[in-house]
C-alpha cells in the first residue's frame, strides 16, 4: 500500500517548486508540488495537450469564494522534470472563478471551461470558457458558455460516437430566503450537437444530492457516471445506454464519499480507476455549517429556485467530514464494484475551515486522474488547500 503521513503545514511552501522527485518509499512513483503565487490552491484538473504536454489547471487566491480567486495553469512538457511557473488564466476581480477543466476538441482546439460566481453564492454561478487555436499555447478572450444561474462544472467534456459533446454539470439550487448550502443540488448534462456553439440542459432523474457527475465511456452506446454525494454517504453511480443523452437515477456504490470531489477514468485495459477520499459521515462526527460559512456579509443569492426548493429540504447536505485519506481503487465490472485500494496520502484530513493563510486546513481533496500513453497514471489533488500535489504512478 502506498502510504505517506502528512507534512507539517510550514513545510509545504518550500516544496512548491514543481520539481519531480522520487517518492521516498516508492522508487517507481514520482511526485511534485506545483508552483503557485497563491496561499490557497484547489480543484486541479489534468489533461494532455495535443503536443503531449501534461497541463494542470486549478483555482487559486486567498480563500474559495473570494473575489481574488482566479484560474491558473501549469505545464509539464515531454521530457521535462519540472512543472512550469503557472499562468493566470482568468482575472475578474468581482468574481470567484472556480473548478476549471480542459477539453481537447475533435478539431484540435483546446477549451478552458470554468465557473464564475459572487462570493459563496453558488446558486448564482455561470459557466465561462476560453478557447485556444494553437494547441493550448495561447487562449482567446473569456466568453460565456452557459448563463443559467446556479450551473456548476467540475468534470471533463466527453464526445460520444455521434460527435455530440457532453459536459457534466450540477445545478446549485437555492432555498428561499437562505444562503446556498447544497441541500437540494441536482445533476445534469449540458449537451451540444454543434461542437459547442449551443448547449441544452438535460437533467438526470432522481439526482438530488448527486453532484460532480463524471462520465466514463464503456463501449458502444454504453456509458457510466459517478457522483459526489452531498449527504456524505457513498459515491453514486448511474448508467446510460444511449450515448449519454439519458441516464438512470444515481444509486450507491461500495465506495464511501464525504461530500468531496472524486474523479474516475477508463483505462486502456478496460478497467476504471477512481481517486477519492475513503471516508464518509459514518466515520466521523466532524461537521461544519456549509462550505462558505467563513465568508460573511453577503445576501442570499437570487439564483434559480426550482420546485424542489419551494419547500424546506428534506435532507441537509453534510459538510466537514475529514477529507482523507486520498485513495485509488480499480473496477473491472464497469464500476459496480471496486477493489485493489491503495492510499496515496494519509492524515487527519481536517477541513472544518478553508483558511489557508493561517495554515489551518489539512485536507487532501479534489483529485484528477488521467492515463498516459505508456499506461502510467497521472494524478493531481489539493494538499491542505495550500498546494496542488502531482503524483505519477507506474502502470498498475
Amino acid at each position: 500500500m502506498l502510504t505517506t503521513s502528512g507534512l507539517r503545514p510550514d513545510e509545504i511552501p518550500a516544496l512548491m517548486d514543481g520539481v519531480l522527485a522520487v517518492h521516498p518509499l516508492e522508487e517507481k512513483r514520482l511526485q511534485a508540488f506545483l508552483p503557485s503565487p497563491c496561499v490557497q490552491n484547489h480543484a486541479a484538473n489534468l489533461a494532455f495537450l495535443p503536443d503531449g504536454t501534461l497541463a494542470c489547471v486549478w483555482f487559486g487566491g486567498t480563500m474559495e469564494g473570494m473575489g481574488d480567486i482566479s484560474i491558473y495553469m501549469s505545464r509539464l512538457t515531454p521530457g521535462s522534470a519540472r512543472w512550469s511557473q503557472p499562468e493566470k488564466m482568468s482575472d475578474d476581480p468581482q468574481k470567484s472563478e472556480q473548478n476549471p477543466l480542459l477539453f481537447i476538441a475533435p478539431d484540435g482546439k483546446v477549451w478552458l471551461v470554468f465557473t464564475s460566481q459572487t462570493s459563496g453564492n453558488q446558486d448564482g454561478a455561470i459557466v465561462k470558457r476560453r478557447i485556444s487555436a494553437d494547441g493550448g499555447r495561447t487562449f482567446g478572450p473569456v466568453d460565456i458558455l452557459c448563463d443559467i444561474p446556479g450551473t456548476f462544472v467540475r468534470q471533463p467534456i466527453i464526445v460520444n460516437r455521434n460527435g455530440t459533446w457532453l459536459l457534466p454539470a450540477f445545478r446549485c439550487i437555492g432555498l428561499p430566503g437562505v444562503r446556498w448550502t447544497g441541500d437540494v443540488d441536482t445533476a445534469a448534462v449540458l449537451v451540444s450537437r454543434d461542437a459547442g456553439a449551443s448547449w441544452e440542459m438535460v437533467d438526470v432523474p432522481g439526482s438530488t444530492g448527486a453532484v460532480h457527475m463524471n462520465i466514463v465511456r464503456q463501449g458502444g452506446g454504453q456509458m457510466v457516471a459517478f457522483y459526489r454525494n452531498r449527504f456524505a454517504e457513498q459515491i453514486l453511480r448511474s448508467v446510460s445506454a444511449d450515448d449519454g443523452i439519458s441516464w438512470s437515477a444515481p444509486e450507491p456504490t461500495d465506495l464511501p464519499n464525504n461530500n468531496s470531489s472524486i474523479q474516475a477514468v477508463g483505462l486502456s485495459d478496460g478497467r476504471i480507476a477512481i481517486v477519492y477520499n475513503h471516508s464518509n459521515a459514518s466515520m466521523s462526527e466532524a461537521r461544519r455549517h456549509s462550505l462558505y460559512d467563513e465568508i460573511e456579509g453577503e445576501e442570499a443569492n437570487q439564483g434559480e429556485k426550482s420546485e424542489i426548493a419551494a419547500v424546506a429540504a428534506a435532507r441537509k447536505a453534510v459538510w466537514g467530514v475529514p477529507r482523507a485519506p486520498m485513495s485509488l481503487a480499480f473496477s473491472e465490472d464497469g464500476g459496480k464494484s471496486f477493489g485493489n485500494r491503495r492510499d496515496l496520502d494519509t492524515g487527519d484530513g481536517y477541513c472544518l475551515t478553508n483558511n489557508s493563510k493561517d495554515a489551518l486546513n489539512r485536507e487532501y481533496s479534489y483529485p484528477s486522474v488521467v492515463e498516459g500513453p505508456d499506461g502510467a497514471l497521472h494524478i493531481a489533488y489539493t494538499y491542505y488547500r495550500r498546494a496542488i500535489k502531482y503524483v505519477r504512478l507506474a502502470p498498475v
